[in-house]
């Protein structure tokens, strides 16, 4: 999991660098449907990434959040079948007792 940290970071940089570097290109015209727009190469990109990301998590949380809710049930699933297989747990002050035994 670290690594995906790391290389967010170094895409976060690229881009930045990019910007920094893109930032007195002139205008450039967006059409879309009815709508004209006038932005900055670098905000239109931007917001490309932007929209990209927002998408990505819309798709990824709900399977995220299922997958959970799954993980959640099995492992009920697991303590009800080790009771039936060992019989109930001790809890803690019975632990310590048979610790001493």
């Amino acid at each position: 999991m670290q690594i995906f940290y790391w290389i967010m970071l170094l895409i976060a940089i690229g881009i930045a660098i990019f910007a920094v570097q893109n930032s007195n290109i002139p205008l450039i015209t967006i059409k879309f449907l009815g709508w004209r727009f006038e932005t900055s190469l670098i905000y239109t990109i931007l917001g490309s990434i932007g929209i990209g990301i927002l998408m990505t998590l819309f798709l990824w949380i709900p399977k995220a959040i299922k997958t959970s809710n799954r993980s959640k049930e099995l492992k009920k699933k697991i303590e009800n079948l080790e009771t039936v297989l060992h019989g109930p747990t001790p809890s803690g002050q019975e632990r310590n007792k048979l610790k001493e035994l």
